[in-house]
């Protein structure tokens, strides 16, 4: 089975990097030292503090996995090598909301880098994908599940 690229910046897969680091190189040690002392404890059928260790072991290791899995995927791109005539990844969309006139500023990203806190989001919410391929001047009309948006693309930058 053949997974898509995932495309981040520089800083976004240094960042997964990292988390994966802290949970090999951190977390799996102490959770380790935590089931060896768990299990010094005696009976392991009715030992309720080994078993939660175990069952965090098991969590652990599959985010560990699904972290490795996902940074093999890993293609990393320069914003400034994406064109600016469209809204692609890495962009800074300037909207206007054409129902109440309010501007806003969306910075496009991948799901991994996203910060809905401040208005990056991802291409692959409704928002996002709505904006994907439009141009200074194009209408996007949104579904999400409150009703529709309606955005008029003010700008496009990479700044």
């Amino acid at each position: 089975m053949r997974h898509e690229p995932i495309y981040l910046t520089k800083e976004g897969r240094i960042k997964l990097e990292r988390e994966l680091k802290k949970l090999k190189f951190e977390e799996r040690p102490k959770i380790v030292a935590e089931i060896k002392r768990t299990r010094e404890m005696g009976d392991l059928s009715e030992n309720a503090e080994y078993h939660a260790a175990k069952e965090f072991q098991v969590h652990l290791e599959r985010k560990i996995g699904e972290l490795q899995e996902k940074i093999s995927r890993v293609q990393t791109v320069e914003a400034d090598q994406i064109p600016t005539d469209k809204a692609y990844l890495f962009a800074k969309v300037k909207v206007k909301d054409l129902d109440d006139g309010e501007e806003i500023v969306y910075t496009l990203s991948p799901p991994e880098e996203s910060d809905v806190d401040n208005d990056i989001i991802s291409i692959k919410s409704p928002i996002g994908a709505g904006l994907l391929g439009k141009a200074v001047g194009d209408i996007a009309e949104i579904e999400i599940p409150v009703g529709v948006l309606r955005y008029k693309i003010l700008s496009i930058s990479r700044d």
